[in-house]
């Protein structure tokens, strides 16, 4: 937990879930000098709408605007809640929406926490667009090094005339004036590309991709090799594809299983909105659940007999373990007595440590010079 000071107050914040020793604070220089800008400009004129705030910081600092919140990530939507909490607000001091809820209709003063994906900060512009006026405010902010020539030119093309501050603690604000004359022409999301052949049951399947969703336009090549080793455990009646992304691993696995329950679960919300998506592409959606969660939350103990999964390794812009140590931890709780977790991740992070810690047991089922794909047992209780 960490202290946010600013001129309209001081706030206890934490990322979620809250770590006792988590070295990553739950807000950085970037939150600081758009907060700074606002009080120094008189606050945010309403409605205030906070788009992509990452964990809270900003939504918190600026409760008493009761600003609507739009969040991609489940794990950010949950970490604001509890810092709002934390802060004394009640429950309905802010909207809390996702980038899957529909926008609200206006938007006085327009915040923006410069995601990592282009993509997601395009659909999520578009998106809001036609709730902000002529007069509306809308002020972005990142670190310097996440705002790039290709990201002014999406507020340009998308919102209206845009420029940028000098960087303080090696954070920018960006400043866009809505124009609206402005025709953007329609989005291009979501995408949709069919698979190549040699994948087994999902050659030549259709996956489709909302905006923000790892590599969205192709296969990516960490998950082809887990498809072309994909287990089959005839016996399975309930297979989870953890931080499924756009499911094309869980997909796989309702068609290779086709009395099996699949769940589809990932704490990103464009994610499962894909998984979804792609099912539903394929006629195979009445075969699955689709939920955006921490991990494994609402799968029982010992109810899954197959977990997949692919862990990231970053969170925004920090590189971590914590993610997939947590994902292997909830799926030793997750898994019944003889059930397997297979995980695919590059050669140098060294999961296998981390399984074997867990589990007891940990066996490379394949590997190349860049992957390696490892299995582990639930042994009994």
């Amino acid at each position: 937990m960490n202290r946010l000071v600013t001129a309209s107050g001081e706030w206890e914040l934490t990322r979620f879930p809250h770590r006792p020793q988590d070295p990553l604070r739950a807000w950085d220089a970037a939150d600081e000098y758009l907060l700074r800008h606002l009080d120094e400009t008189g606050g945010p004129r309403g409605p205030l709408v906070v788009l992509g705030d990452r964990w809270g910081a900003l939504t918190t600092a600026l409760a008493a605007h009761r600003p609507v919140q739009i969040s991609e990530s489940f794990l950010g939507r949950s970490a604001t809640r509890e810092n709002l909490l934390r802060a004394g607000f009640e429950e309905t001091a802010a909207s809390l929406l996702t980038t899957r809820d529909a926008p609200p209709e206006k938007a006085g003063t327009l915040v923006v926490r410069v995601p990592k994906s282009l993509a997601l900060l395009e659909d999520q512009l578009r998106r809001l667009r036609p709730a902000l006026h002529a007069g509306a405010a809308v002020v972005g902010t990142g670190m310097a090094k996440e705002i790039h020539t290709s990201t002014l030119r999406l507020f340009e093309e998308i919102i209206g005339p845009t420029r940028t501050s000098r960087a303080v603690k090696k954070a920018r604000l960006v400043f866009a004036t809505p124009d609206p004359s402005l025709d953007p022409g329609p989005g291009p999301w979501p995408l949709s590309y069919v698979l190549p052949e040699g994948l087994g049951a999902v050659s030549g399947r259709t996956v489709v991709n909302h905006a923000g969703v790892f590599c969205a336009d192709r296969l990516d090549i960490g998950t082809r090799f887990f498809l072309e080793h994909l287990p089959e455990l005839p016996g399975a009646s309930r297979i989870v594809d953890l931080g499924c992304g756009n499911g094309v691993l869980g997909l796989a696995a309702a068609l290779t299983h086709p009395d099996a329950e699949v769940v589809c679960t990932d704490e990103s919300y464009q994610a499962v909105a894909s998984a979804e998506d792609t099912f539903r592409a394929n006629g195979v959606a009445g075969r699955a659940v689709f939920t955006a969660a921490d991990a494994l939350e609402g799968v029982g103990e010992g109810s899954a007999d197959l977990i997949l999964n692919n862990p990231p390794f970053h969170s925004h812009q920090a590189t971590t373990d914590a993610t997939a140590w947590r994902m292997f931890r909830e799926a030793r709780r997750a898994l019944a007595p003889g059930g397997e977790l297979w995980v695919v991740g590059n050669r140098h992070l060294g999961y296998h440590v981390k399984l074997r810690r867990l589990f007891g047991n940990c066996a490379t089922v394949a590997s190349n010079p860049k992957f390696v794909l490892l299995r582990a047992v639930r042994r009994g209780r």
